[in-house]
């Protein structure tokens, strides 16, 4: 346990320090004697604001104080105004989510129980229909490793109706999942642009910690671009998380992160906790992502990844970025070149290292990675890479992962 101490009071001036103390010491004996101070008159006078203790205020001050106080609190108001006028517009589209999955026979639970796995979600609609986002562990058979089947999904609406979804889609790459529903009246969030945030901006988490459903919580953008996380057993591959210390718990899984306009800007996902619970780290993966992952499959059931054929060096550092010329380790550097790819017939070459990815800067390799596998199958996109100690432009038509790897 660490240890407390009380900070020592700041050093005074001597002699300013015992002239104070001989002044109130004076001023004392005169009040005990009798005697009034110097140039006081005969009528009663308030005590000195120095020796005033807080239970002796007077009924003029302690006015005072609750006029400044109430001027004072009107300002905060307004502000946590704007926090319950989201609070609000946002509950309705937020659900609490249970998938009813078979768990392993070593859970403590015993050989033959259920498991309710529970998670929250958030409506949207897209082309005149509405849908769940949501996480895919979270309606997933972990000993399976498979979504469970819709009618094994409860997905409770905020005003208490109990819905299933007709159709489920999930993508284990990004952890994305988004669930088609139909009911009567329901609620849509609005989806906000992400690529936007910065760090220090205002965010909510809302969704169902420890089944508690609909507990809001309030922070801010504390990171941007957090990659490479061990999550757990999981293997998300594509990683470009929001780092936030709104509180995130276990059951906010699936919920909205949402911005001071009540749009959804992320999905919260996961946590950086050594006790299980919320320790002032929590991620979610941006909003951008998500719609990206969800249109694919809702229109096609599957996610197409672009790429652009090439390996980068995991080794990129300050020495080898200071050898080629660089000030700094930026960007991703192509160690390799696959054949017949899209990088090579483009005239790519190893050593170059990539800078600016269609007008994106490139942070590092899986930063790269990432906005590779985000871009639709077919663009042409423009590179700006590094190559003789200068930088050159070239343009490059995306290819199909999946058609590279039936070739191999």
């Amino acid at each position: 346990m660490p240890r407390f101490r009380l900070p020592h009071p700041p050093k005074r001036c001597t002699a300013l320090h015992h002239v104070g103390q001989l002044a109130v010491a004076c001023l004392a004996v005169a009040l005990l004697c009798g005697a009034a101070p110097p140039h006081a008159t005969t009528t009663q006078t308030a005590l000195p604001a120095a020796i005033e203790l807080g239970g002796s205020l007077s009924t003029e001050k302690r006015a005072e104080l609750y006029r400044s106080l109430h001027r004072h609190a009107k300002i905060l108001q307004a502000q946590s105004e704007v926090v319950k006028t989201v609070a609000k517009l946002i509950g309705p589209a937020v659900v609490h989510i249970e998938a009813d999955v078979t768990p392993r026979a070593s859970l403590q639970y015993g050989r033959g129980h259920h498991v309710e796995e529970a998670g929250s979600g958030v409506i949207i609609q897209l082309n005149g229909k509405y849908y769940v986002l949501t996480n895919r562990h979270v309606i997933t058979n972990q000993r399976l490793k498979q979504i469970v089947a819709p009618r094994k999904i409860k997905i409770k609406l905020a005003d208490g109706r109990q819905i299933y979804p007709v159709k489920v889609w999930g993508d284990p790459d990004t952890d994305v999942a988004v669930m088609a529903v139909s009911a009567p009246n329901l609620v849509a969030a609005p989806v906000g642009d992400s690529s936007v945030l910065e760090i220090g901006d205002f965010v909510l988490a809302v969704g169902s910690p420890f089944g508690l459903s609909h507990s809001v919580t309030f922070g801010i953008i504390s990171a941007k671009g957090r990659r490479d996380l061990q999550l757990g057993t999981a293997r998300v591959r594509f990683q470009d998380f929001i780092q936030t210390d709104a509180a995130i718990n276990p059951g906010n899984s699936g919920g909205p992160l949402v911005d001071l306009r009540a749009e959804i800007i992320g999905i919260n996902t996961a946590i950086a906790s050594n006790s299980g619970g919320n320790e002032g780290i929590g991620f979610a993966i941006p909003i951008d992502m998500v719609m990206i992952i969800s249109r694919q499959l809702i229109e096609r059931g599957k996610v197409t990844r672009a790429f652009l054929g090439v390996e980068l060096d995991s080794k990129f550092g300050p020495a080898m970025a200071t050898e080629v010329g660089l000030p700094r380790p930026m960007g991703a550097r192509i160690s390799a070149l696959t054949k017949g790819a899209p990088a090579e017939a483009a005239n790519l070459e190893v050593g170059d290292v990539v800078l600016v990815f269609n007008g994106v800067q490139v942070e590092d390799l899986a930063h790269l990675v990432n906005l590779v596998s985000l871009t639709k199958v077919g663009t042409t996109v423009s590179l700006v890479v590094f190559r003789d100690r200068k930088p050159i432009t070239i343009k490059v038509p995306l290819g199909e992962r999946g058609k590279l790897n039936r070739r191999k």
